[in-house]
């Protein structure tokens, strides 16, 4: 007897819905990664707007998963105020893309 698919390996099984549920699971890391970081460091929204040089609407924006576009340098001044560097690898190649 063949086994029923699951609801998420049906979704994962049409490449548009794949598609749809991978942009949106990176938008969540992107939040959770933002969140964890500015509660780890006890920095509010305005002081990281304030450090980082982005609005804070931007930063709720992305808190709260709402549709932003951002750019590079964006991502990087958020990023590297709170910690991180911005990086992209491929195999055992990578590159630090965070601005000295």
């Amino acid at each position: 007897m063949k086994k029923a698919k699951s609801t998420f390996e049906r979704i994962m099984s049409d490449p548009k819905q794949k598609k749809a549920f991978e942009k949106e699971y990176a938008n969540f890391l992107l939040s959770e990664l933002i969140l964890d970081a500015m509660a780890e460091q006890d920095v509010s929204v305005r002081a990281l707007s304030k450090a980082s040089g982005i609005s804070t609407s931007v930063i709720q924006n992305l808190r709260a998963m709402q549709p932003v576009n951002i750019t590079l340098k964006t991502l990087n001044a958020l990023l590297s105020t709170l910690g991180y560097e911005l990086v992209a690898r491929k195999g055992n190649h990578c590159v630090n893309l965070s601005a000295p």
